[in-house]
């Protein structure tokens, strides 16, 4: 029942991943404008929201135990689309959705960001100890014969 809440959770995680950044990848890129005060943009505020969000949920996903499928599907899917991207640009481009999220997706691409990321999300995966499950401490259960 793990693997298959670790897989639901790893697929949140990607989705948050590819279009919560791809979102909020643009709106944060915007900021050179001297006419823009960072403080006074919600819309910057609000993205930079988005971009800590994710980072912490990347984390958990990293640090907590829980099934290491969590951390597998986003992997597979950011260096599967980063490898696509390396043998045709065309192709991966193809993958994004039409619009700014689809824009900042392909900017996160192109600038290795998922590739980088999906390489982090990986590590966790190596763990042994993240496939089996945990020990309890069964000693307060065990009766003896003794004792009745």
């Amino acid at each position: 029942m793990r693997h298959v809440f670790g897989l639901i959770v790893g697929a949140a995680v990607a989705a948050a991943l590819l279009y919560g950044a791809g979102w909020a990848y643009p709106q944060m890129t915007r900021v050179g404008s001297p006419l823009i005060q960072p403080i006074d943009d919600t819309r910057l505020l609000t993205a930079l929201g988005a971009l800590a969000g994710i980072g912490l949920l990347v984390g958990l996903v990293s640090a907590v135990r829980m099934s290491p499928l969590a951390a597998f599907v986003p992997s597979v899917v950011l260096l599967s689309w980063t490898v696509v991207f390396l043998l045709d640009m065309e192709r991966a481009a193809a993958l994004a959705p039409a619009g700014p999220i689809g824009d900042g997706m392909q900017s996160l691409l192109e600038s290795g960001i998922y590739g980088l990321l999906g390489i982090a999300l990986f590590i966790p995966v190596l763990m042994p100890s993240r496939w089996s499950r945990p020990d309890y401490d069964d000693d307060d259960d065990d009766l003896d014969d003794s004792d009745y």
